[in-house]
């Protein structure tokens, strides 16, 4: 008699658990539900993509401010109207510009006929 007892009460617990889950699973699975936790979903990737753009404009700042520093930028601005004079350059510049004008190039020509080697 026991024994019966026992496994009656164990398979009443079972069902009852199996019912509770596929219930919550069900609604889960309503419309309301799955609206609500994509506008969730939402909101979270918002925080996250606004994060992220704090944290590039901080990176912006930084940046230029190395980069002012670097090219000797920091500084109050004029209000008098006289623009400020640049740094003097650090390097040589890639292109030499003191070329004598009257040296000439040569474009070597190509003929795009399109009958021509067929």
């Amino acid at each position: 008699m026991f024994r019966r007892t026992f496994w009656f009460t164990a398979g009443a617990a079972a069902g009852v658990w199996a019912t509770t889950k596929v219930n919550r699973k069900l609604k889960q699975l309503t419309p309301e539900s799955l609206a609500a936790q994509a506008a969730d979903k939402a909101v979270e990737a918002g925080h996250r993509l606004k994060d992220f753009a704090l944290d590039v404009r901080a990176g912006m700042l930084q940046r230029e401010a190395e980069l002012g520093e670097a090219l000797g930028l920091e500084g109050p601005p004029v209000d008098n109207g006289q623009d400020r004079e640049l740094p003097a350059p650090r390097r040589r510049a890639a292109l030499d510009h003191t070329a004598s004008p009257t040296t000439t190039y040569s474009i070597p020509t190509i003929s795009y006929n399109r009958n021509e080697d067929h």
